[in-house]
């Protein structure tokens, strides 16, 4: 068999580190598929590792904007995957347009099916694009073959806008970069730390109306005010109005970023050593689907302090400690109680290694996938 990817959409973020992962850690041979064959930019291409059965296909539409990648999905794919000779159709990015069959899809964002969370963003450019994301997604998973998604949670989140669907369904979690795995470190005692030795806080994530960044500062300058050695690195790229709110913040409780320090992104491949120096992780987002980044602190090794919403009672289970992620006071007291107790962040974070170490592996991650998209073919030939 032959295995198409679209991957057309795949330009940033999340989505390109799983198709990467995936095809770096499959064995599709083994599966059935003798070729796999992958439509995407030049960039996302030029990305993905060279194996036997790999076909990377490039078209100048794909390093256009949005409008012509759709365009060319609806008007082109179909043909070019038959001439490939393709059994099943990948879709990775969500959404598809082309008439050909069987496909398999996947859901990787639940912003656009979370209202509350996207309206955060106010009427905007942004959520008038996901408020599209949102039919178009929606009309994909109800026509596809087979969908994957990442967490019960988004599963049951999709399904009750969408209602059931005809095709079937999977949920196969993402994997973390072996490169993040750091067996839990010796947990300091308060009493250790000072202003030259602080504790430090660690949050990684893109700034946004949904990440709650400014309520973690506030959060981190009500520990300053009792006493308390902490600073907060805070580490990722920005939606503009977001980083706005944050640095205002900011400019009212750290003008002189003595404890708050807001890096910027960090290119992924430097993001374990960040990790590696840091005491404790703070998770703060309202809105996930599978979040990556909970589950390279779970690798690093650190105990975490994480949002009480969405998939992250059900990533992180009982081995991290939970908070509102819009109440300040909240997210200070349980700061204040990891910070406190060096027993409980031992446990948290060996429990956190441990379930990264069973469950979140892109290999398994791989092995479930080829299996899931044979059975579709299977059951479609």
């Amino acid at each position: 068999m032959i295995l198409g990817i679209d991957a057309s959409n795949l330009r940033i973020g999340g989505g390109v580190t799983h198709l990467v992962e995936l095809l770096r850690a499959a064995n599709p041979i083994a599966h059935g598929f003798d070729q796999v064959v992958v439509w995407a930019s030049q960039t996302t291409l030029a990305r993905l590792e060279e194996r036997p059965w790999l076909v990377k296909r490039a078209d100048p539409l794909l390093e256009s904007h949005y409008l012509r990648r759709a365009l060319w999905q609806r008007n082109s794919l179909g043909k070019l995957a038959k001439a490939e000779g393709c059994n099943l159709l990948f879709i990775p990015g969500g959404s598809f347009a082309t008439e050909f069959r069987p496909i398999v899809t996947m859901c990787q964002s639940l912003l656009p099916f979370e209202w509350r969370e996207l309206l955060r963003a106010g009427w905007s450019a942004f959520t008038l694009k996901m408020a599209l994301l949102r039919w178009t997604q929606s009309r994909s998973f109800r026509l596809a073959d087979g969908t994957v998604f990442l967490t019960r949670y988004a599963q049951d989140t999709v399904l009750k806008i969408t209602g059931p669907l005809s095709g079937q369904t999977v949920i196969i979690p993402h994997g973390i970069d072996s490169r993040f795995f750091q067996p839990p470190r010796r947990q300091r005692p308060l009493a250790e730390c000072s202003d030259g030795q602080p504790f430090r806080l660690i949050y990684v994530s893109i700034i946004h109306t949904y990440k709650h960044q400014w309520q973690v500062a506030e959060a981190v300058a009500k520990l300053r005010a009792e006493g308390l050695p902490v600073v907060l690195d805070l580490i990722g790229p920005d939606y503009p109005p977001a980083l706005q709110r944050l640095q205002h913040t900011l400019k009212r409780i750290d003008p002189a970023g003595r404890f708050i320090h807001y890096l910027g992104e960090v290119p992924h491949h430097e993001l374990h050593a960040r990790y590696a120096a840091a005491d404790l992780a703070v998770f703060a987002s309202s809105c996930e689907n599978m979040p990556i980044i909970l589950l390279e602190g779970m690798a690093s090794g650190l105990p975490i302090a994480c949002s009480h919403r969405g998939p992250m009672p059900e990533v992180l289970c009982g081995a991290g400690v939970y908070f509102d992620p819009e109440n300040a006071d909240e997210i200070a007291a349980t700061l204040r109680q990891l910070i406190d107790d060096p027993e409980l962040r031992r446990r948290c974070a060996e429990g956190a290694f441990a379930k990264a170490q069973a469950y979140y592996s892109w290999e398994r991650c791989a092995r479930e996938t080829f299996t899931f998209l044979r059975q579709i073919a299977e059951s479609r030939s």
